[in-house]
């Protein structure tokens, strides 16, 4: 059996790992890479003939771990996506929204280009389309948390709750080896928190021979929710007080839902003034309705909030935008307003149009909520740099620029320490994936420390192993 590491090595996006298991090609999450100079390996050949193979296993919706589907499918795979019901429903939707971005995009730099006087022989292409999204979606197949199936003959596979977002999984692949014992392997997908609202806590495992471990926080620890909280009132209120807009770059997908819920409270309290809320992104509206739809992966008290008929996703103040012109009128208004838009990391979609209207507005505060990957535009603005170059144009950075990383639902350092602390037995294998290089570093470091016995490795890009 072996392992090939396709991306989310020394980095944080794309992620990408193939089994081989007696010839069986699996792919266990199959994302797209993020960081402005990592993405021209999102069309680089796949290392293996993608109609080669067999299956693909999610283990969450968020477009590093699922977005590059459309294109493998392109390219010839023909096989089942397994993952959890939720997981399967965000997909289709997360997968849409980037082929419609995408193509956008693509026409985008067409017209910068023939207005700057840029000849090239090739068009501007998107990597896929909406419409190549829709392919991938008879593909799925679902099943719930803790429920094995067998993948192949003496291959069993099973989804645990990882806590991150909604549906998101950790996966427990028991391969049936010669002498009739199980050799398990474990990915831990991106880790989630303890004691956060909305989800339930990650699942901590007893055993494993081979563990897969994100780092991505492994050299970091976030602040509490309660003080983020705090802050993100103290932003707005502050704020509101200069007469600028508070825009939050967010992912449509769990940081949307999370920021709504604080605001909820905020405004029932009377915590912040009672401004509007923007959620400035389609593709968040329809999430939001998936969250309502499946109570049962909640936690305890957001289901009872869901079945009086409150959730915490809503209220009076709170003004959803679907089209181009709803959009375009949030700029038109007088006073302070929230905009919540995506992407969470200004890679693309309606953000980078409200940036361009803040970002040079002393007023204004630019909060990131989440984490910024290098090489995006959002990690850029993070730096704050005199100028930032958006859609093709440089632009003052005047605004606030803000980073509130308590809201992180991906586990920081101790938090990953407490789920790897939790194997009675120290695995023979961990790799340390899913994370910039310093983080990854850190983190093989302390468990290096920590774990004598097991055999800690940081794989490179492409680099392959004996498992």
């Amino acid at each position: 059996m072996r392992v090939k590491f396709l991306g989310a090595t020394k980095n944080v996006t794309g992620s990408k790992t193939l089994l081989d298991i007696s010839g069986k090609y699996i792919i266990i999450d199959c994302g797209l890479f993020q960081e402005r100079e990592l993405k021209d390996r999102n069309w680089l050949p796949f290392p293996v003939p993608p109609s080669s193979i067999d299956a693909i296993i999610l283990t969450h919706a968020h477009l590093d771990h699922c977005g590059y589907i459309p294109k493998l499918v392109n390219d010839g795979f023909k096989g089942d996506i397994f993952c959890t019901e939720p997981t399967a429903e965000i997909a289709k939707i997360a997968l849409q929204d980037a082929g419609k971005v995408q193509e956008e995009d693509a026409e985008k730099k067409m017209e910068r280009h023939l207005k700057e006087g840029r000849k090239s022989p090739f068009p501007v292409l998107p990597l896929y389309t909406a419409e190549d999204a829709k392919r991938v979606f008879p593909l799925f197949k679902t099943y719930p948390y803790e429920q094995p199936f067998e993948l192949f003959k003496d291959v069993y596979v099973s989804f645990y709750d990882a806590g991150h977002i909604l549906g998101s999984a950790m996966i427990k692949i028991e391969i049936a080896t010669h002498n009739g014992k199980m050799k398990k392997l474990i990915f831990s997908g991106d880790i989630g928190r303890w004691d956060k609202p909305i989800l339930k806590d990650p699942t901590i495992f007893k055993e494993a021979d081979i563990v897969f471990m994100e780092s991505t926080y492994g050299n970091k620890d976030h602040k509490s929710e309660v003080d983020a909280g705090r802050e993100l009132a103290e932003v707005i209120n502050t704020t509101v007080n200069r007469g600028g807009n508070i825009v939050i770059p967010t992912f449509a997908i769990e940081r949307t839902q999370e920021i709504l819920y604080f605001l909820s409270r905020f405004l029932k309290e009377d915590v912040i003034p009672h401004i509007l809320v923007f959620v400035d992104s389609p593709m968040a509206i329809d999430i939001t309705q998936i969250f309502n739809k499946y109570p049962k992966y909640l936690d305890e008290k957001t289901q009872l909030l869901i079945k009086k008929g409150a959730p915490p996703f809503d209220f009076p103040l709170l003004k959803l935008t679907r089209t181009v012109d709803e959009s375009k009128s949030i700029n038109y208004i007088s006073g302070s307003v929230v905009i919540m838009a995506g992407s969470g990391m200004c890679t693309g979609g309606r953000i980078k149009h409200h940036l361009i209207t803040n970002i040079t507005r002393e007023e204004s505060t630019v909060v990131f909520v989440g984490y910024q990957a290098q090489g995006t535009l959002g990690r850029e603005i993070l730096e704050k740099p005199e100028n930032v170059r958006i859609l093709g144009r440089e632009y003052p950075v005047k605004a606030t620029i803000k980073d509130i990383n308590g809201f992180s639902a991906h586990a920081g350092k101790t938090e990953l320490l407490k789920w790897i602390d939790g194997f009675e037995k120290p695995p023979e294998k961990i790799f340390v994936i899913h994370g910039e290089q310093e983080s990854s570093l850190n983190f093989a470091g302390i468990l290096r420390d920590r774990k004598p016995e097991s055999e800690i490795i940081i794989p490179d890009y492409l680099y392959e192993y004996e498992i």
